[in-house]
């Protein structure tokens, strides 16, 4: 088990590794590519500059204003919650890699919301777009059309993405109790 001070620490650095994998892609893709225009790597993988007002893979739900403000609003539980799991260290190293993760992939999307329409010119603060550019067009059909994987995404949301799926394999125990801990539950009296 890691002390307090080296669980800090590591949140710490996977957020901002995260977040300079994350903006220096963002930035790269900016600056050096026009909007829509792809480079194919292999033939399973692409570059492709898109930008998007949603969440995680272009999905639109909400206004963009209130998405950007429940991103703020998450990430700051996240914060709370990790800083929570610290102090009563009961946490393990790996779900809080993950926990840290998630935190990390949405503050790089929170960056580009609230910063990029106004720094590029396009939107005022709290509009800007997210910048996609992964693209894995793994399945084809005969025509050429691809059938799996649509999406364009970006490094922050490949880390939330990958955090998820590792919570829900290995560590779906770590945040029940984590949220037990946290949120007991009340015995009813009858």
């Amino acid at each position: 088990m890691l002390t307090k001070n080296k669980q800090t620490w590591l949140v710490v650095g996977i957020v901002l590794l995260a977040l300079v994998l994350d903006q220096v892609s963002k930035v790269y893709i900016k600056t050096q590519f026009e909007l829509g225009e792809a480079h194919e790597v292999f033939s399973w993988f692409w570059v492709v500059f898109v930008e998007n007002n949603g969440m995680a893979f272009g999905i639109e739900w909400f206004s963009k204003l209130l998405l950007t403000l429940f991103r703020i609003v998450a990430v700051g539980a996240l914060g709370w919650y990790i800083h929570t799991m610290i102090h009563k260290q009961e946490v393990r190293v790996g779900y809080l890699t993950t926990i840290a993760m998630v935190m990390a992939g949405a503050m790089g999307n929170i960056i580009d919301c609230v910063f990029y329409g106004k720094i590029w010119g396009y939107a005022d603060w709290f509009h800007g777009q997210v910048v996609d550019m992964l693209y894995f067009p793994l399945i084809k059909n005969a025509a050429g059309e691809v059938l799996f994987f649509r999406p364009v995404f970006n490094i922050a949301d490949s880390f939330i993405t990958v955090a998820v799926f590792l919570i829900i394999i290995f560590y779906r125990k770590d945040l029940d109790r984590s949220l037990n801990l946290m949120f007991p539950k009340k015995e009813v009296k009858n």
